[in-house]
């Protein structure tokens, strides 16, 4: 896998109190804002907020625990099949497979995988190609 962290989520407890503080308090240029979460640009990374319930739920790991740490990594690639293959060389190398690849509700295709500290990782495309 060649390492490119293109999205860095966030789960939080109130989205529009930490809206304020990325958005108003620290100037985070938003790139998208939509209902339940929003895109702040940030060079060749974006920030996401979401509400924290949410993005566990997303991820199918509990909310509350050590299970789920309020924050997964994303890593984008072109095709479904390039989903799978890194899915695949991740738990290869040491990883949990958490949510295997499938349609995501957003219209891309997905899955998780946990690094060996637990830190959720999750692998998409755009496109369900």
């Amino acid at each position: 896998m060649k390492p490119c962290i293109t999205l860095i989520t966030l789960g939080v407890s109130d989205l529009q109190r930490s809206i304020e503080f990325y958005r108003d308090r620290l100037g985070f240029p938003v790139r998208l804002e939509l209902d339940d979460i929003i895109f702040f640009e940030l060079g060749d990374l974006q920030l996401a907020l979401y509400p924290w319930d949410d993005l566990a739920n997303d991820a199918t790991v509990s909310a509350a625990g050590s299970g789920f740490r309020g924050v997964t990594l994303a890593h984008n690639v072109a095709t479904c099949e390039e989903v799978d293959q890194v899915l695949n060389n991740a738990v290869e190398c040491g990883a949990t497979l958490i949510k295997p690849a499938q349609q995501a509700d957003w219209g891309g295709y997905s899955g998780y995988f946990a690094d060996p500290d637990g830190h959720l990782w999750e692998v998409a495309c755009v496109a369900g190609s």
